[in-house]
């Protein structure tokens, strides 16, 4: 595959990314809207949000590894048509139970895209400077899209109706669908066949969902269930020659200490995506408008360690440090927005807090997702990658329960506090990886 080529894909891959990453967030700004217009009550208003969300993170694990066993590119097209078919249908969707069902849909696709993205971006790039720079746009893609979401859906659902924040997903999938068949490379059949694990794939499927379930709605009977699955999950994959999950996986330290990162990052982020969020409109008084505007600082912040800051950071100081001090601007970030006032303004109590989160994002998060692939056989990276995307979901749906419950009984102040608490024990963990953690962002076949 020629330079040119292969950049091209890498960017085709981030656009079909993108177009999962936005959807988390775009459609939180159309949900007053779409209560009006489809007659939803409060109570099952919330299931907009929950059908996606449980669908996404029970099946990141089951997407990533049937693209290890039957094609990536050919997981992909299928994940990214199935969102987009699925996009559509939200936008006409003319009563409750299609919208949600629908949105269930979007998250098996999304699942798909996801896992294998991170993979087969890993397995275009060899080189480790070239590696680095990629992660570090895929990285910004992953963090700044969020906010992107928040801007998107306020100007859609005010100027057009919450339709258009699922019809812009439209001309997206369909080119990410039409170009991925010239520009990706074709599946290579692997070279011993293996049977997909049915039983450990029913198992942890269900262990995940019902996990993502109890934690968005704090139904502890199905978290134990969720336990109980786990472990019989664990039993099996010991037991069945074609696992589906190698618990050889667990032996890589690089990749267990990334995905316990992943679950504090990512509970220290939903602080700073939804409970800031909910603090500018309700407490400070800030538009749909107002709100994204004042994410963009540290989006153009990311923006600028994505284009090359990121990756000549990581090929002078390794993986360890960028992460730890990111961790740690980050938690310093969430503790400004701890302290802030009730009438505080934008450029004093909001503006700096912003800030330090956009260097901290910015600086760890592309050293973060290289820590947890670079060390992985390129045959598991599909499922390596579902394992991290899937500790971040977890961390994340776990964040927002504790932090929206925290912030309902204590205030934001002290959701925010608890974030930056988040933050500062991932910059702790940090402390586990290896300290030659700069060897991780070339592949294992160039260091052995």
């Amino acid at each position: 595959m020629t330079e040119r080529k292969r950049w091209l894909a890498f960017y085709l891959l981030c656009a079909g990314e993108f177009m999962i990453v936005i959807d988390t967030t775009i459609v939180n700004v159309a949900l007053p809207s779409i209560q009006a217009d489809l007659a939803f009550t409060e109570s099952s208003l919330v299931w907009v949000v929950n059908a996606y969300m449980v669908t996404y993170g029970g099946f990141l694990l089951l997407g990533g590894r049937l693209g290890d066993l039957y094609g990536q590119r050919r997981w992909f097209v299928l994940g990214t048509a199935l969102f987009t078919v699925a996009s559509l249908v939200c936008a006409l969707a003319n009563t409750q139970w299609l919208l949600v069902v629908a949105r269930a849909v979007q998250g098996l696709g999304g699942a798909a895209v996801s896992a294998i993205a991170l993979s087969l971006i890993m397995n275009l790039f060899t080189e480790a400077g070239e590696r680095a720079k990629a992660m570090g746009i895929y990285g910004f893609i992953c963090a700044g899209g969020g906010s992107v979401g928040v801007l998107a859906g306020g100007v859609l659902t005010s100027a057009l109706g919450w339709h258009w924040v699922f019809l812009v997903n439209l001309p997206i999938g369909a080119l990410v669908c039409a170009f991925c068949f010239t520009l990706l490379a074709p599946d290579i059949a692997p070279a011993h066949k293996r049977r997909l694990d049915v039983a450990g794939a029913i198992t942890v499927t269900l262990a995940s969902m019902l996990a993502i379930y109890g934690i968005v709605n704090s139904t502890y009977a199905l978290l134990a269930v969720a336990a109980v699955l786990l472990a019989a999950f664990l039993i099996l994959e010991s037991r069945v020659r074609d696992p589906l999950m190698p618990l050889r996986l667990f032996r890589v330290r690089s990749l267990v200490v990334t995905n316990v990162i992943g679950v504090l990052w990512a509970a220290a982020m939903f602080a700073w995506f939804f409970i800031s969020a909910l603090y500018m409109q309700i407490v400070l008084g800030y538009t749909p408008m107002q709100i994204g505007l004042a994410f963009l600082p540290p989006n153009l912040i990311m923006a600028a360690f994505s284009i090359g800051l990121s990756a000549k950071l990581v090929m002078r100081f390794g993986l360890k440090l960028p992460i730890g001090v990111g961790m740690l601007l980050a938690a310093a970030g969430l503790g400004l927005l701890a302290v802030a006032p009730n009438g505080g303004g934008f450029l004093l109590h909001v503006l700096p807090g912003m800030l330090l989160l956009g260097v901290g994002c910015g600086m760890a998060l592309n050293p973060v997702m290289l820590a947890g692939m670079g060390d992985v056989d390129p045959g598991e990276s599909g499922l390596a990658s579902g394992v991290l995307n899937t500790s971040f979901m977890m961390g994340g749906a776990l964040g927002l329960a504790a932090l929206a419950s925290l912030a309902e009984a204590k205030g934001y102040h002290a959701a925010f506090a608890a974030g930056a608490l988040f933050a500062f024990a991932a910059a702790g963990i940090t402390l586990l990886l290896d300290s030659k953690a700069a060897e991780n962002s070339q592949p294992v076949a160039e260091r052995t």
